[in-house]
Formats: structure tokens, C-alpha cells, sequence
């Protein structure tokens, strides 16, 4: 499989609407607040709080609870689905550039901890033995964190590769010159 490789845009010229992303207003976070509710009520979500926080220019939506484990889900995938419905009506109305992520008693945090941890183990690997590391598949977001973490890595390029669910990253060492 060959690399995807994006075309520059010229200076000034607008990202395309999909790629354009806000922070998150006052009235949107009220707004977002009020459908993450609605989602969790309307699933049967044990009692929660929701705590706003800013993290990496985007305004993340903490579901506190005393049992993490039903927002969780085996693997993250009920938080993911969460995340992905409110997304969803969010957009509906009228949200979409909106940049937000929903975590549970800092699940997500720590899932970003341990990926830009491992970026820096398999870059130094890389570095090492001189030779390109393919990760395991992973999401997009996963993906973009381990790009932004290795984007200034002396001697590394990042690199994703394949297609659908089976894409990866892969850390390519780079001969100095």
C-alpha cells in the first residue's frame, strides 16, 4: 500500500468546511451539555455529573460517576458510541465545526498518555535500530496522536498506511543528511 499523500493548499486559501474546526462557544458547550444528557437519560445511564475542560484546543465533556465501567464499556466502545451520537445531534444542529470530546472520569486521558508514551518507545525503537516501525491498526484520533507527538522527532517521519479498520501508523527512521 502507498502512503496517502495530501496536496498543499496555496497560503490563504480556507481549509475545506470538514476540515474546519472552532472551539467550542459558551452557548454551543450549554447546548452540547444539554444532548449528552439527554443521550444518557434516555440509555439508562447510572447517576453522573458533567464537568467542561479545555485540553489540546478542545473543550472535553467529563461524565463523572461512581461506576465509570457502564459509560466505558469493554474497550472504550460505549464511550465511542456516546461520543459519536452527540457528535451527531450536535451537528443537526448546526455544530458541526465544533471541537469536543466526550471522556468518563478521565478514561480517554490516560488512553492518550499511554499512545504518545508508546509513539516515544517505538520512535526511539525506530531510531535504534534504524529500521521503519508499523503499529497495530488504529482510529483515526489515535492516529492523529501519534503523528502530533512525533511531528518534531529528530530523525522520524510518521506515515499512515492501509485502508479502512486495518490502517496504521508507521514510524519511519530518516538518515540525518
Amino acid at each position: 500500500q502507498q502512503p496517502v499523500h495530501h496536496r498543499a493548499r496555496p497560503l490563504g486559501e480556507k481549509a475545506p468546511s470538514c476540515y474546519r474546526r472552532e472551539k467550542v462557544s459558551a452557548y454551543m458547550e450549554q447546548q452540547i451539555i444539554t444532548i449528552l444528557k439527554g443521550v444518557l437519560v434516555a440509555a439508562g445511564f447510572p447517576e453522573h455529573s458533567i464537568a467542561t475542560q479545555t485540553a489540546a484546543g478542545q473543550t472535553v465533556f467529563q461524565i463523572e460517576s461512581k461506576d465509570s465501567r457502564y459509560f466505558i464499556g469493554m474497550h472504550g466502545e460505549t464511550l465511542k458510541a456516546i461520543d459519536h451520537v452527540v457528535k451527531k445531534m450536535a451537528e443537526k444542529q448546526g455544530m458541526a465545526e465544533a471541537m469536543f470530546v466526550i471522556d468518563v472520569d478521565g478514561y480517554r486521558a490516560r488512553q492518550i498518555k499511554e499512545l504518545e508514551q508508546k509513539a516515544i518507545i517505538m520512535a526511539e525503537r525506530a531510531r535504534s535500530f534504524q529500521y521503519d516501525v508499523e503499529l497495530t491498526p488504529m482510529s483515526s484520533y489515535e492516529r492523529l496522536i501519534i503523528h502530533s507527538v512525533l511531528a518534531q522527532a529528530p530523525n522520524i517521519k510518521t506515515e499512515s498506511r492501509g485502508e479502512g479498520r486495518d490502517r496504521r501508523v508507521v514510524i519511519r527512521y530518516i538518515a540525518a543528511t
